[in-house]
């Protein structure tokens, strides 16, 4: 049995299997529509999310199984005081498969160790989401068609950012990837990703505080929104949340093959003026996470379709 607790539990053999399967997913659904039947998803979610649950959710649907589940800690017997770890072995008597979404670092390890059934990571506090990676690592492979030498922009929250951690360590695996890293110096990337993931591999990459400055250069733009659900104090937030506000007076500096990608939900950082360029891929992006989680659900439950 096997899990996904981070983008790096699948090698990079595997991984190029799952995006072939999510691509041959896109092109003929329909084929792929009773896969599941009988098999049910529970999706738990001690934390909110419209995204993540609800592409679970279709694309379980969409293989033909059902969803359990609770989309809240609060409508939980967590409620009550149940632990992660009881709870999984509970779901483990109901479901095939579980998803799950906590905001303390490590709970779906601590899950997938109880659990009898697949547990995949949907989001663990600031820690991985591997399913965002994976929708993430979709996009570029279906619209670049590559992964190797392409130079990327990170730019946002790199600090809390936990779609930032888990691309990172995705692409590092890939010859001649380089980083520019935007943020400001509140929001930097964790000591830990710079020393133990860029320096240990010895990945090129620089840091810079202006937008402006790594447009030119870049052949994708991954933009994240400064979350307010992990500061410890509101005035911090209002202070940081408009830093960057991607417009269109900025993407006439990209490159005209730049990708814009984020994992969503904006609320500022990208002017709703970018959506109509061709460029700003991300609500396309969306729709991959329902292929790739589709692919992810038959990988993890063994079902092949010939």
């Amino acid at each position: 049995m096997k899990h996904l607790l981070n983008p790096l539990d699948f090698t990079v053999t595997e991984l190029d299997a799952l995006l072939k399967l999510a691509n041959a997913i896109e092109a003929a659904p329909e084929k792929y529509a009773h896969a599941c039947e009988g098999k049910k998803l529970a999706t738990c979610f001690y934390e909110p999310s419209t995204r993540t649950r609800l592409s679970f959710e279709a694309a379980m649907l969409n293989l033909g199984g059902s969803v359990i589940g609770f989309a809240s800690g609060d409508n939980s017997s967590a409620a009550k005081g149940e632990s992660v770890s009881d709870t999984i072995r509970v779901i483990s008597c109901y479901a095939d498969i579980c998803a799950i979404r906590h905001p303390k670092e490590g709970a779906a390890l601590v899950a997938s160790s109880r659990s009898s059934i697949p547990v995949i990571n949907a989001g663990d506090g600031g820690h991985q989401h591997p399913t965002q990676t994976l929708t993430d690592l979709l996009t570029i492979y279906s619209l670049k068609g590559h992964f190797d030498h392409l130079k990327i922009g990170l730019c946002g929250d790199l600090k809390f950012g936990r779609t930032v951690h888990s691309l990172i360590d995705a692409l590092i695996r890939y010859e001649g990837v380089e980083f520019i890293l935007i943020s400001p110096e509140e929001l930097r990337v964790p000591g830990y990703i710079r020393e133990d993931v860029l320096d240990a591999n010895q990945i090129s990459y620089k840091e810079v505080e202006r937008l402006e400055e790594a447009l030119p250069e870049l052949d994708l733009l991954y933009m994240t929104r400064v979350q307010k659900e992990r500061f410890f104090n509101e005035e911090d937030y209002i202070r940081m949340k408009d830093f960057y506000i991607l417009d269109k007076a900025k993407m006439e500096l990209a490159p005209k093959d730049m990708l814009v990608l984020h994992p969503l939900p904006r609320v500022n950082e990208i002017s709703v003026e970018v959506d109509d360029d061709p460029r700003a891929v991300y609500f396309k992006q969306a729709q991959y996470g329902v292929y790739v989680r589709m692919a992810l659900i038959l990988t993890l439950l063994n079902i092949h379709i010939d």
